[in-house]
């Protein structure tokens, strides 16, 4: 089984960005955890602050993949091209929030991508990580 973790603008800076929100670890470190958690599969990971790059991304394992999970940042409430490039590909994708995208500001409660993914979990801090990638190993 293959799962595709994709992070998108500004989640690189996770551990030193407002911490009081998306917590105090980066995701490189969560990463491991997640890889020793799930050793059973292949777990990958790919962070891109531009949109093109996260589209081709999703293009190049949308068709050979078992699973994406999705954190698109910014791009989740802008991006259309984002949404069709989801929906194009027969990979499916679970879209994570680690904030609670509802309890925000008012532009932050639209999605463009839900419409085209499996499944959202928002709200759970960084271990929604970790529950998108225990829904794709039950799903097999």
């Amino acid at each position: 089984m293959k799962i595709l973790i994709i992070n998108g603008p500004n989640l690189n800076l996770l551990g030193k960005r407002e911490p009081e929100i998306y917590g105090s670890q980066s995701f490189e470190d969560y990463f491991e955890i997640l890889k020793k958690k799930f050793s059973e599969i292949n777990l990958e990971y790919f962070q891109s602050n531009h949109e093109g790059e996260i589209i081709d991304k999703i293009h190049e394992v949308g068709f050979s993949y078992d699973g994406i999970v999705l954190n698109a940042g910014g791009l989740t409430h802008t991006s259309v091209s984002l949404a069709d490039a989801i929906g194009g590909v027969k990979t499916p994708v679970v879209e994570v929030h680690i904030s609670n995208i509802h309890a925000r500001e008012e532009f932050r409660k639209h999605s463009f991508l839900t419409p085209k993914c499996k499944g959202i979990i928002a709200g759970l801090g960084i271990e929604g990580y970790s529950l998108a990638v225990q829904w794709f190993v039950s799903k097999k």
